[in-house]
């Protein structure tokens, strides 16, 4: 699985490809693979950077773990296939997308890939489930690994915009220096977080693009 990763990312995470524990997690993969439905594809668990170049990272969005439904997981966070109905999560994005930058977006498809193609990492937490069961790979060192990645992009990397969305990014993510980097935090997109009012005007995608021009980097294209 892993030997198909991006190569930019094959070198700038080599050295944790060949740590015990990761070897280790990608045997206990291929055995939940073959003796259970899984999700996403299996050539498809490392899209986050495979569809996102090292060298153009701007952004990172934390997810938990993929979608759980046949035909949903593309490995992307809070992305599905098209053709697949957009999750209630992926609705709150957008609409408040829509109402952060007072445009009017119709969106069609939950397919996240423009994202990561302009250099937003949609890293979920743990990068594979069981079909109809979340969470269900949680006891495998995925986080970790992903652990390791958000470190290792926050200490070698500059100015990037970190997205903490829930009580559960916002852990994962905070020993991210805020000296050197944006690190925008809310409560999740999900209906029970935004309906208490923990998500809608956030305004962390204005927030996200006026940053990366302050920097002089292409802001990111979200509609």
């Amino acid at each position: 699985m892993y030997k198909k990763l991006n190569s930019s990312w094959q070198t700038f995470l080599s050295e944790e490809l060949e740590k015990d524990y990761f070897l280790n997690l990608m045997q206990a993969v291929d055995e939940e693979y073959q003796n259970h439905t899984c999700f996403p594809p299996k050539d498809l668990i490392f899209s986050a950077f495979n569809h996102c170049d090292l060298n153009e990272v701007k952004v990172v969005i934390i997810g938990q773990d993929p979608y759980h439904g046949e035909g949903e997981a593309n490995g992307l966070s809070f992305s599905v296939n098209d053709g697949v109905k957009i999750p209630p999560s992926l609705r709150n994005i957008y609409r408040e997308l829509t109402d952060d930058l007072g445009a009017i977006f119709m969106p069609t498809s939950g397919n996240l890939e423009a994202w990561a193609k302009q250099g937003v990492l949609l890293l979920n937490a743990t990068l594979s489930v069981r079909k109809d069961s979340p969470n269900s790979h949680k006891h495998l060192a995925w986080s970790r690994f992903t652990d390791a990645v958000i470190e290792k992009l926050a200490s070698e990397k500059q100015q990037l915009v970190f997205l903490l969305w829930g009580s559960f990014a916002q852990k994962k993510g905070n020993k991210i220096d805020r000296n050197q980097h944006l690190v925008l935090e809310s409560g999740h997109p999900s209906p029970m977080s935004a309906n208490q009012g923990k998500w809608f005007g956030n305004k962390h995608f204005s927030q996200t693009n006026i940053y990366l021009a302050s920097k002089g980097v292409q802001p990111i294209d979200w509609l």
